[in-house]
Parts: structure tokens; C-alpha cells; sequence
């Protein structure tokens, strides 16, 4: 019977950003628009619109809903979720405070409530 050799693997620990992780420059950017995305189809999903009934909602086109559903981002600004956000009754805080000293860099986050 021959001894299976076992295969070095080298694991490294990703930060809480995959696009920062894949070497995307504008990793903030779309991290934040992916929250924001998924911060808006959880409340689609909660109010079980269809999609043309949610475009009328938001004032888009259906097109645009069905691109949002499916986390085709890249027409969408940080800017403008946030205000189809708002178009669906929820609040955006936008908190502004120094970095702690710790990190080396500072950073943009989007935390849903």
C-alpha cells in the first residue's frame, strides 16, 4: 500500500472585503454598493413587491430593479442606493469619525441595521 503524501496548502486569511482581497483599487467602493444592494433586496424581499411594482416604487425602470436583484451594480452609485433606499422608507446615517490608530488605513463601511 502506498503512502499517501500529504499536499501543502498555503490558507491565507482574507480581510472582511473580498473585492480588497481579489485587488480591486476601488474595494471600498464596491463593498459599500454591495451592502447597500443587499440592504435594498431585503427589504424588497420583505415587502414582496414584484419587480414592476418596486420599480414603481423607486421610480426606475424594471430593468434597473431586476439589475439590483441580481447584484449587477456597476450602473448604480453609492449615492444613488442610498437613495433608493430612502425611496423605500428607510433611513441612511452617514457617520463620519477618525480612524483609530491602530489601523493603518481608513476605511469606508456600510452596516445594516
Amino acid at each position: 500500500m502506498a503512502k499517501r503524501r500529504a499536499e501543502s496548502a498555503t490558507i491565507t486569511r482574507g480581510t472582511k472585503n473580498v473585492f480588497e482581497d481579489l485587488g480591486y483599487p476601488d474595494a471600498a467602493e464596491r463593498q459599500a454598493k454591495l451592502r447597500l444592494a443587499y440592504a435594498l433586496n431585503q427589504v424588497l424581499e420583505q415587502r414582496e413587491l414584484s419587480q414592476s411594482d418596486a420599480a414603481k416604487v423607486l421610480g426606475v425602470t424594471q430593468p434597473k430593479v431586476s439589475a439590483l436583484r441580481h447584484y449587477k451594480l456597476a450602473g448604480f452609485s453609492v449615492e444613488r442606493l442610498m437613495n433608493l433606499l430612502t425611496a423605500l422608507g428607510q433611513d441612511v446615517e452617514i457617520v463620519i469619525r477618525r480612524k483609530p490608530r491602530s489601523r493603518r488605513a481608513a476605511r469606508i463601511s456600510v452596516v445594516a441595521a
